[in-house]
């Protein structure tokens, strides 16, 4: 929504930078789909996306399987 709020006042698509922490393959290729000329900047590409459509980083998946398992 914020890109199309900035341009919708006028900001150039090719002018906007989407900067964010983690992404998926898919997530990053839905984007650009829909943004072809705006830039991404990413800190990490997790491996994929889970059946809920979630980023699960491996880091985040052995914390959450050593709480389950208890």
């Amino acid at each position: 929504m914020a890109v199309e709020v900035l341009m919708n006042q006028g900001v150039p698509e090719d002018k906007i930078l989407f900067l964010n922490l983690i992404a998926s393959p898919q997530g990053i290729a839905n984007f650009a789909k829909r943004y072809p000329k705006l830039r991404i900047i990413t800190a990490f590409i997790d491996e994929g996306l889970d059946d809920h459509k979630y980023v699960w980083l491996q880091i985040l998946k052995s914390y959450h399987n050593s709480l389950t398992s208890r």
